[in-house]
């Protein structure tokens, strides 16, 4: 099926890897043009070198998206490159999961603000798009209480409620609003892959609580977001896409 993607433009933050990385992939082949940031300027070359050798039409910057003056520049910068925006998906987090006060600071700059400020500096844009399309990527430990419930649990909740309000606040200008919420999802290099080393006794009680018997690939929840992202989903918002291969037992109405 044709995602009606092609000639879109599109915005991801923290694009080098993980589920990120999968979304920039995933709407690039789907004939998107994308920019994405992330902190080490390395990485970033590195990604736009792999995407552009690959076919794809990208862009990338090296921010840090904590800081907000830098992260307005970079959205409004990268908007003019693409000569505008119809994409926008805040995906970086923190992984603040601990109780102290520097893990519900981090949470709140990263997960929450950072999220905030790019809708913010995006919306300009998004009121010029005739397909605009925010996806939110939170978390299943927004919904549920979990081993992450301090800082990380409660900053995935508060982007849920912030996306289904802006997807009420934003319908009558024709832009969509709506949020994924990934189980656990396992990559080289991301936080289960250092639990499995670091600590393989919580690793081995995260995994026995999926019932599929295996944590998520990215790619698998980049097909969530690429999927809401797209045009034929133009009468769905407001809405939490969970992914996670029944982990949650929450009954979602």
């Amino acid at each position: 099926m044709d995602l009606q993607l092609s000639g879109l433009r599109a915005l991801v933050t923290g694009g080098t890897k993980g589920i990120g990385r999968c979304v920039v992939e995933a709407l690039a082949a789907e004939g998107a043009a994308v920019a994405f940031c992330a902190r080490t300027e390395p990485e970033v070359e590195k990604a736009v070198a792999e995407l552009t050798g690959s076919g794809a039409t990208v862009v990338g910057g090296a921010l840090d998206v904590a800081d907000g003056p830098s992260l307005a520049a970079w959205v409004t910068d990268a908007a003019n490159e693409l000569d505008g925006l119809d994409i926008v998906v805040p995906n970086v987090s923190a992984l603040a999961i601990g109780p102290g006060e520097d893990d519900w600071r981090a949470g709140f700059d990263v997960d929450l603000m950072h999220t905030v400020r790019t809708v913010d500096s995006a919306m300009p844009f998004l009121e010029e798009s005739e397909a605009a399309s925010i996806v939110v990527v939170s978390s299943v430990s927004g919904r549920e209480i979990d081993f992450a419930a301090p800082a990380y649990g409660t900053m995935k909740a508060a982007l849920i409620h912030y996306t289904q309000g802006l997807a009420y606040q934003l319908a009558d200008k024709g832009i969509r609003a709506n949020s994924v919420s990934p189980g656990n999802v396992y990559f080289p290099g991301g936080i289960w892959n250092r639990v499995e080393t670091g600590n393989p006794e919580l690793f081995s009680t995260a995994l026995a609580l999926n019932p599929t018997g295996r944590m998520a690939r990215p790619e698998e929840v980049a097909y969530a977001v690429t999927m809401l992202a797209s045009p034929r989903a133009s009468f769905i918002s407001g809405t939490n896409l969970v992914v996670d291969g029944a982990l949650t037992r929450g009954v979602q109405f």
